[in-house]
């Protein structure tokens, strides 16, 4: 059964189709001697430097360099980006099955505050899973921070999305494991859901109706 009242549905990325391991990312920067890790770089807190890069207002290779500066002597660029990378998980092949199910009922999007280098892990893991490194085969359009300029808590990239694509907020579904991005969208009048660390987004009873 589907719900008739939900036109489209706004997908996250890491943390609800994408396995995620913020851990990961903190032990492999502190073993490469950035103790202080935390301090830079948190799912809810970014420093400045986190902020643009998601943006798209600085490139990898600034972004490389400015935490190069922070590593000991010897360090690599490739030592950064091996790091930086280690978050990016796996795609379980039932959530794109599902994904897949979902496009003959509804307009899928996805909306991701995502960079430039993650944006290459993640469809390297892809990859692995499905064959290919095409995210966009899943839904209509995909949405990237740090292509178009806004990220995710800010009210303008919803409403971007949704002037984009001539959706109602009303009859859009939007998911995400971060609370400041549900009440964000939940401010331009999408239908926001919180998915808790360790669920599964297809188990949310809006998929189990």
């Amino acid at each position: 059964m589907f719900d008739t009242s939900k036109e489209a549905i706004i997908f996250d990325l890491g943390g609800v189709l994408l396995n995620l391991d913020y851990d990961l990312t903190e032990k492999a920067f502190i073993s490469l001697g950035m103790e202080n890790f935390r301090e830079s770089y948190s799912q809810l807190q970014q420093t400045q430097l986190f902020d643009r890069f998601e943006c798209g207002e600085v490139s990898s290779f600034h972004f490389i360099n400015q935490l190069l500066d922070r590593l000991p002597a010897g360090s690599t660029a490739n030592q950064v980006v091996h790091a930086w990378d280690a978050m990016i998980l796996d795609f379980p092949a039932e959530r794109l099955n599902r994904l897949e199910e979902l496009s003959k009922n509804y307009r899928l999007f996805l909306l991701s505050n995502t960079n430039d280098l993650h944006i290459d892990a993640v469809r390297r893991s892809l990859e692995k899973t499905a064959g290919h490194r095409e995210l966009e085969r899943y839904f209509e359009k995909t949405y990237f921070s740090s292509a178009v300029g806004m990220r995710k808590p800010d009210e303008k990239i919803f409403e971007f999305v949704c002037a984009e694509n001539n959706l109602n907020p009303s009859s859009t579904l939007f998911i995400d494991d971060s609370p400041q991005h549900v009440e964000g969208a939940k401010k331009v009048g999408i239908d926001a859901v919180l998915l808790e660390k360790n669920k599964e987004v297809f188990d949310l009873p809006f998929f189990l109706a």
